[in-house]
């Protein structure tokens, strides 16, 4: 970012740390900082602004708050790529990711056979206790992490994989064994992250995160999933078109 210019007047009311985000946000808006380029260090910014590094930090904060930069490990401050729009429709985030022009990855977390809780139970409309596959998934689009997401399914309904789950949504592993998503009900609320979420997803402890819980059946009208999913409320929208009545 060195051709970046940034300026800042100790005699405007406006604080120091918000003429910084600003102009930075500015500079990224008009596309003189691109997605994944990288921005000078706390300490390089605070020596060439004259600046505390508190004041730099602040105003970094502020901008990764805003979905505009992110932190990554070992590699440090970069400018974020657009934020994932995602349609309130009956798809998969891997499918949609991959129409958008970005490259989904897996992490597989877990796959195991459990009792189905009195929650997964209701959903799936099982017995308490029934035996379900358990799947638990970290999803990222284009290397950075976008979504947690925790599925269950009834254990002979299909056999999965780790290296099938990791190569591909879980509805397009469904469709491969001849099934048909036919509809689902869907439920979106927000709330914000735990330490654990924070740390896997990228974001600060207490960070704003989407939530999406789905129970999917088939054209048999079989209750074939129910989804618990968490996105990063800085990198994820959802987006509903609405018409007159």
């Amino acid at each position: 970012m060195a051709g970046t210019e940034i300026t800042v007047d100790r005699s405007s009311p406006v604080p120091l740390y918000f003429q910084v985000a600003e102009q930075l946000a500015a500079a990224i808006q008009r596309d003189e900082l691109l997605p994944g380029d990288r921005l000078d260090s706390e300490l390089q910014l605070a020596d060439r602004l004259g600046l505390s590094r508190p004041t730099v930090r602040q105003a970094i904060q502020h901008l990764v708050d805003k979905g505009l930069i992110v932190r990554r490990r070992g590699v440090g401050t970069q400018v974020a790529r657009g934020a994932v729009r995602r349609a309130v429709e009956l798809s998969s985030l891997y499918d949609d990711l991959v129409r958008g022009g970005q490259q989904p990855t897996t992490s597989v977390l877990e796959l195991s056979t459990v009792s189905a809780s009195t929650e997964v139970a209701g959903a799936l409309d099982l017995p308490v206790g029934a035996r379900v596959q358990q799947v638990r998934r970290l999803r990222f689009a284009d290397g950075e992490p976008l979504a947690l997401m925790c599925n269950w399914l009834p254990a002979d309904l299909v056999p999965l994989t780790v290296e099938t789950l990791a190569a591909k949504g879980l509805y397009a592993v469904l469709r491969a064994a001849g099934m048909t998503i036919r509809g689902a009900q869907q439920r979106i609320g927000a709330r914000t992250a735990t330490a654990t979420e924070a740390k896997m997803l990228g974001e600060r402890r207490g960070a704003p995160l989407l939530t999406m819980t789905r129970t999917a059946y088939d054209d048999r009208g079989r209750l074939v999933e129910h989804g618990s999913h968490l996105y990063r409320a800085s990198r994820y929208a959802l987006e509903v078109s609405v018409a007159e009545r």
